[in-house]
């Protein structure tokens, strides 16, 4: 068959193939003139050794068949995930060989550990005097001659090598494995086996399901196996319902060192994660509101925890007032502004936040209002933070002499919600709104930040605080205190 038959047959099959693949099934004619479906047995697939392969095989639709005994597993055994299985391979002379592959590394074997290229079990100089290596390849994309696509197949041509696919016996072990197909073969069939989780320093944290539970243990071993520089696999076992936001946790493997260390946006961190709140998907909530900052202006950071609005905004060039009522996040705060240089420039406290509001903040923020620098006030607490904007009201007490200055500069305040509503911009503006007692629609802005679960949404909320509210008199000074461990919900604090 002329080669652009070949090629244009090659991708027709292989396209074909790959659909069957994704099925997991592959087809049959029946009698009837229908198509019926049937699952191919590894033994069609992974017959022969390394040897000429005139008859098409069976599609395979995985390349790791797990055996059976390690179904159930509780206690990880590496070597019972051990077999052998025939993959499809090509033999390339060595003087093409580095060329050769490279044209050919859409189709080649792809597995952790593994080398595409071995010796040839047969011989190692072929019918022309050369001497020959085998290319393994994916036997999702070939398994016979015609599964080349134009590409693979004019390299093979101007290579001079002939398109005659052999079949090689390959030993793959735990090593050769993801973490997914190691889960897979272990877990219930049928049952979730999602091996995500979120990334710590070297702590990798997870939320397993009731299901995945009795192989806990397992799974810690597996990730820390298959993910370098993760030493310690942690499990959440209750909500957040502390005042301080953190959370109880199970060490499932590794070591027990809670102390991370983590790099966001270039600032360094360290901390306890088993005593204070972080959360690793915000790194680019973080980068988005420092961006609106300018040299000069001054933050107040009413939830701060260990600083990852703070100190980025320290290294802007701004002067930080931050507050955290945890007292182990205040010592981790403090310890980062020593760590990454700008102590100078963060004054930390340990307070409730509206205590800060109402103390620190409304004593400093006349003086402020008076100069040109913006002032941003950062309110990041989304289980709680909106009933806290009604500490705003009659902050600043009675209306200021008419003989004063009426250019000032009214402070910016970024607001943090979630919301479960069909509408959650509406949503969380409204409830700003109640909070304040006044509107804000035409002088605020509602950014969506993340999707915390379904039909769940965590919401920031941007605008000035208007000069009525802040000298108005007969504002309530009384209010919620910053969580108790009845109110604030865990699973509502994943900002």
């Amino acid at each position: 068959m002329p080669w652009p038959r070949a090629h244009m047959a090659g991708v027709l099959v292989r396209n074909v193939r790959r659909l069957l693949t994704l099925l997991d099934v592959h087809y049959c004619r029946g009698a009837s003139h229908h198509f019926s479906i049937s699952i191919p047995s590894p033994e069609v697939f992974l017959a022969q050794k390394t040897m000429p392969d005139p008859q098409p095989p069976s599609a395979d639709p995985g390349l790791y068949r797990p055996p059976p005994a390690v179904r159930g597993m509780t206690v990880l055994d590496r070597e019972a995930f051990t077999q052998t299985i025939n993959v499809p391979a090509i033999r390339i002379p060595t003087s093409v060989l580095n060329k050769a592959v490279k044209s050919l590394k859409k189709v080649a074997l792809q597995r952790p550990g593994l080398k595409r290229v071995v010796d040839d079990d047969q011989k190692q100089t072929g019918s022309d005097g050369k001497e020959h290596r085998l290319l393994l390849l994916d036997p999702q994309s070939v398994s016979m001659a015609e599964n080349f696509g134009e590409e693979e197949a004019s390299a093979l041509k101007a290579f001079g090598v002939k398109p005659e696919i052999q079949r090689h016996e390959l030993k793959l072990t735990y090593d050769n494995l993801k973490s997914e197909e190691v889960l897979r073969a272990v877990l219930p069939e049928g049952q979730d086996v999602t091996s995500g989780f979120s990334r710590v320093g070297h702590i990798a944290h997870m939320n397993l399901r009731d299901h995945q539970l009795p192989y806990k243990n397992l799974i810690g071993q597996v990730i820390i196996d298959k993910n370098p520089g993760v030493s310690c696999v942690v499990n959440k076992t209750n909500t957040i319902d502390s005042t301080y936001r953190n959370f109880q946790m199970e060490v499932l493997a590794g070591e027990s060192n809670m102390v991370a260390k983590v790099r966001e946006n270039g600032v360094f961190y360290e901390f306890d994660f088993s005593r204070v709140y972080w959360n690793p998907r915000l790194s680019t909530e973080h980068e988005r509101i420092v961006s609106l900052l300018r040299r000069g202006d001054v933050v107040l950071d009413v939830f701060a925890g260990v600083g990852p609005f703070s100190i980025p905004a320290a290294r802007r060039g701004c002067t930080v007032f931050a507050n955290d009522l945890n007292p182990e996040s205040y010592r981790w705060l403090q310890h980062n502004t020593k760590l990454n240089k700008v102590e100078a420039k963060v004054t930390t406290f340990n307070l409730d936040g509206r205590e800060f509001i109402r103390g620190p903040l409304r004593e400093r923020l006349p003086e402020l209002m008076k100069g040109s620098a913006g002032i941003h006030i950062i309110m990041n607490l989304p289980a709680l933070a909106l009933e806290f904007l009604d500490a705003f009201r009659g902050l600043l007490g009675p209306e200021p002499d008419q003989g004063a200055s009426c250019t000032v500069t009214l402070p910016q305040v970024h607001c943090y919600g979630f919301s479960k509503e069909d509408d959650p911009q509406r949503d969380v503006l409204e409830r700003a709104e109640a909070a304040l007692g006044l509107p804000l629609q035409e002088r605020c802005s509602v950014h969506m930040v993340r999707n915390v679960a379904p039909n769940k949404e965590m919401m920031c909320v941007s605008f000035s605080v208007p000069s009525e509210l802040l000298y108005r008199s007969g504002g309530r000074e009384e209010g919620g205190s910053e969580p108790s461990p009845k109110r604030q919900k865990r699973e509502e604090a994943e900002g």
